[in-house]
């Protein structure tokens, strides 16, 4: 298959590529510089220059592959409005993406994040919130999935809020780089509240599947770790980067601190039955023992 792929050189689309050229796809990535344009050619794709508000890039992408896997992100959370901004850019792009495959039968598969479910963990079938610091993003991957009525096979891979992979990248990415800025390995609240996570090798085996094989209008949990104690993560980040771990204000991790200091464990018994999902790599508590002081 032919795949056209947004955000190939991050974290985690890095490791989806790698997946695809080794299942025998073949894989063209969006590089919006140089640099992306180079690690990208690297790993042994080719390469589709523009940024993901190039809306004609985008759809020449999609009309020229057989199934798309969108996962770039603006990944701007200084602000409110940066961050507004961003879901702004990433519902456009999925709009053209959508629309340019209508009546083509073609996967896209779309990315999102678990959504948080009081008292339990959260399941596949468990509606994302639309409202929030990040409700656009739900928003947009709702009109993606209702494509499903114009022959396009789409489908949501539901990411756990730490995708990891060597100690680095999601939440507790972001824990790590707050705790190096600060001098504290810091958590809301009590720190009771529990993170999914998932190796960012294994997500992109799910990717691969979803693209494969997932039914029109599905959505899955890429969900490793059901849910780790947040205070649990801070006190690995603290023990190796040799800070104190202890409570701070919900407003130190700025507007992503509401989620941060909600519980949000999440199940993905239903993405291993049906698609035949099998995490194989570290947990999220082992992985981090690679953070470097």
């Amino acid at each position: 298959m032919r795949v056209f792929i947004t955000g190939g050189t991050g974290l985690i689309g890095s490791a989806v590529v790698a997946e695809l050229l080794t299942a025998g796809h073949s894989v063209t990535a969006l590089a919006r510089s140089d640099a992306a344009a180079a690690r990208a050619q690297a790993a042994g794709a080719d390469v589709l220059r523009g940024g993901l508000s190039d809306l004609a890039v985008l759809r020449t992408g999609a009309e020229q592959a057989d199934g798309v896997i969108h996962l770039a992100f603006s990944n701007d959370f200084s602000s409110p409005d940066a961050l507004a901004q961003g879901i702004a850019e990433e519902g456009a792009a999925l709009a053209t993406l959508g629309d340019t495959l209508v009546g083509t039968d073609r996967p896209l598969v779309t990315v999102s994040g678990t959504p948080p479910v009081a008292g339990r963990a959260s399941t596949e079938d468990d509606p994302l919130p639309t409202s929030g610091p990040v409700g656009g993003r739900s928003r947009s991957v709702a009109r993606t999935l209702e494509l499903a009525t114009r022959r396009v096979r789409t489908s949501a891979v539901r990411m756990p809020r730490t995708v990891h992979n060597q100690g680095q990248g999601g939440f507790a990415g972001l824990l790590t780089d707050i705790a190096r800025r600060t001098g504290i390995a810091g958590y809301p609240g009590d720190g009771t509240q529990r993170w999914p996570a998932v190796h960012a090798l294994d997500a992109a085996a799910l990717f691969r599947l979803a693209l494969e094989k997932a039914p029109a209008g599905s959505s899955w949990h890429a969900v490793a770790d059901e849910g780790d104690a947040v205070r649990d993560i801070a006190a690995v980040i603290g023990r190796r980067l040799g800070l104190p771990v202890e409570s701070v204000p919900q407003e130190t991790f700025g507007p992503l601190g509401p989620i941060f200091a909600t519980d949000q464990p999440a199940s993905s018994a239903h993405t291993r039955a049906a698609l035949g999902w099998k995490p194989t790599h570290p947990s999220l508590l082992d992985d981090l023992e690679n953070i470097e002081a």
